[in-house]
């Protein structure tokens, strides 16, 4: 059987989680570390291969530092570069830094042939993926960033939370930016096929809920957690490993990702949080939903912010 083979770029926290959340989940053969603090990886790959001896892993992976060579047979690359976001910074405002860092990558990368699938995952997320398809020449399926994955995670849980209906039953997504530009699509959310904007209509308990606040709870998440714990780690660890999974397992999840837009929702020349169908090929299709105008107006808004850095990004290479 053929082996399933991620490299991963960044062994920090979020690089580290996600091979754990592989290495748990029993969803790659072989896992590769790229690190510039070389000892870092390669003490992330043994404390994780002792991980692999106890009853948590039901899956014996092989798990090891390496270098860019190791991309030649790989089938997924995870891009997770970059420092943790300072308490106060947007996304945006670790624009220099991931820029200087992904020319860096791609120093490599044009070394080598990988015929994979690109995950990126560095912030400012949409710029970084898009920027390093672009100077690779890689397709638009084959290469996508995380986009507003970890909002709409926010996003059912804060509904969830504020509601009372379990998450499983909550049906939803965000689009544009990761980052302060986000939105969430209020047209499309659905309580297992009830439009949650008719429930909030409808229901007394749920009358009392702010739009404006939930979007703002959803907006201020990743903002409590990084004032709180310096970093976010966990949940965009399992976004990446759920990723994986549609692409190794065919599944055709619908997932809201950032992929270069050509026409869809009346955007071209970006990348931008969609919803899209994930499978063997990467993104397969973007999903084009009826929106409302405001959403539409607030998802172009989006996109001209990210049209701009994408600019700029390319004017100082």
């Amino acid at each position: 059987m053929k082996t399933r083979k991620v490299v991963i770029v960044g062994a920090g926290h979020v690089g580290s989680h996600v091979a754990l959340a592989l290495i748990q989940a029993g969803e790659a053969d072989d896992i590769v570390l790229i690190d510039l603090l070389k000892e870092k990886a390669e003490g992330h790959a043994m404390d994780m291969d002792d991980a692999i001896s106890g009853a948590v892993c039901g899956h014996d992976a092989a798990i090891r530092a390496g270098g860019y060579e190791e991309l030649a047979d790989a089938d997924i690359l995870v891009m997770a570069f970059g420092r943790s976001r300072r308490p106060g910074e947007t996304r945006l405002d670790m624009f220099d830094d991931s820029i200087r860092m992904a020319n860096e990558v791609i120093s490599h990368l044009q070394t080598v042939h990988f015929q994979g699938i690109m995950i990126s995952i560095s912030n400012p997320a949409d710029i970084i993926c898009e920027y390093i398809r672009r100077r690779m020449g890689w397709e638009r399926n084959r290469c996508f960033c995380t986009g507003t994955s970890l909002e709409t995670y926010r996003l059912l849980r804060v509904l969830a939370h504020r509601t009372g209906y379990a998450r499983r039953s909550i049906q939803g997504f965000c689009m544009g930016e990761h980052g302060n530009s986000s939105f969430i699509v209020w047209s499309r959310i659905f309580i297992n096929g009830k439009p949650f904007l008719d429930l909030h209509k409808e229901k007394a308990e749920l009358a009392g809920l702010s739009l404006e606040q939930l979007q703002e709870e959803v907006k201020r998440a990743g903002d409590i957690e990084i004032d709180g714990k310096g970093c976010t780690e966990f949940g965009i660890a399992n976004v990446a490993c759920m990723l994986i999974t549609a692409i190794f397992h065919d599944q055709k999840l619908v997932w809201p990702c950032s992929t270069a837009l050509d026409g869809e929702y009346g955007e071209q020349h970006v990348a931008a949080g969609v919803p899209c169908v994930i499978g063997r090929q990467g993104v397969e299709n973007i999903l084009e939903m009826p929106i409302t105008m405001d959403e539409q107006k607030k998802f172009h808004d989006s996109c001209n912010i990210l049209r701009d850095f994408l600019k700029r990004a390319e004017e100082i290479q």
